[in-house]
Order: C-alpha cells, then sequence, then structure tokens
C-alpha cells in the first residue's frame, strides 16, 4: 500500500509540473529568436557573454520538451536534470533582477521538485517504468536459463 501511494504520488507530480510546463515553456520554444535572446540573456549571470539566443531556445525546450516527457514518465530523470538547471538559471535572474527572494521562489520551488525527480525517477506508472519491465522480462523464444538459487544447488 505504501509503494502504491509513492507512486500515486509521483504521477501527480509528474503530470502537475509536467502540464505547466509545456505551457510554460512553449511560448519560449515556439518564439522567435528575439525571445529566444531575450530568455537566454540570463545566463550573463554565470559570465556567459555570447550564444544568448541558443540559450533561449534551449530553456524553451528544456521546460516544454521536458514538461512533454514528465507527463509521459518518459526519460523522466534526465528531463528533470535539465529543467532543474534551467531553474536555476531563472531564480538567479530573478533574484538578481529583482533584488529578492520572493521573485525567486517559483523557480527555486520548481527546481526543487525537478531535483528531486532526478533522484525519485518516474515511477510506476510511467513508460519508463513500462521499457524497463519489458527488458527485464525473460524471452520467451530464449526457454528458462535460470540458476537455481544456491541454497537448492
Amino acid at each position: 500500500m505504501r509503494e502504491s501511494l509513492r507512486n500515486i504520488g509521483l504521477l501527480i507530480l509528474r503530470l502537475g509540473f509536467g502540464f505547466m510546463f509545456i505551457f510554460h515553456g512553449a511560448p519560449k520554444l515556439f518564439g522567435d529568436a528575439a525571445k529566444w535572446e531575450s530568455v537566454g540573456m540570463a545566463v550573463r549571470y554565470f559570465g556567459i557573454e555570447s550564444g544568448y539566443a541558443w540559450w533561449g531556445f534551449a530553456a524553451g525546450l528544456a521546460e516544454c520538451g521536458g514538461g512533454l516527457l514528465l507527463v509521459l514518465g518518459l526519460m523522466v530523470r534526465p528531463a528533470a536534470f535539465f529543467m532543474a538547471v534551467t531553474m536555476v538559471v531563472a531564480a538567479t535572474k530573478m533574484f538578481m533582477e529583482k533584488e529578492g527572494l520572493g521573485p525567486a521562489s517559483q523557480a527555486i520551488e520548481a527546481g526543487v521538485a525537478f531535483l528531486s525527480l532526478v533522484f525519485l525517477g518516474a515511477g510506476r506508472y510511467s513508460m519508463d517504468a513500462m521499457m524497463q519491465k519489458k527488458s527485464s522480462a525473460p524471452s520467451e523464444d530464449a526457454g528458462d536459463t535460470s540458476q537455481p538459487p544456491a541454497s537448492q544447488v
């Protein structure tokens, strides 16, 4: 029962953040070069002085594409990692430009959730779990090649 509740909790977390970040990241991802440049300028707080349009596009892809992957439960750990990194950049920008923790708090909270998913994974109700289950299932053609337990030898 406890494991089932954990997996339901992970599903709710993935769906909630996933759908919100699809909508949050889509305008960035499908924007034009000026939009990407504007978003990408946040990396200047990390000493990066060029390629702003590329960084803005990458942020949109991390948010929108990562959100889709969370909803599907597919490649959740890498998606959550890139989303967490994006939230570090967003929080830093908000903290530096708006002078305080308050404006940065939403990005920090989302980043904490994404970092948690990096460690917890997608849970049972995900494509990741379905693919792992299929890859670990013995092939029907191969027959039973398993060894008996050592206590039975």
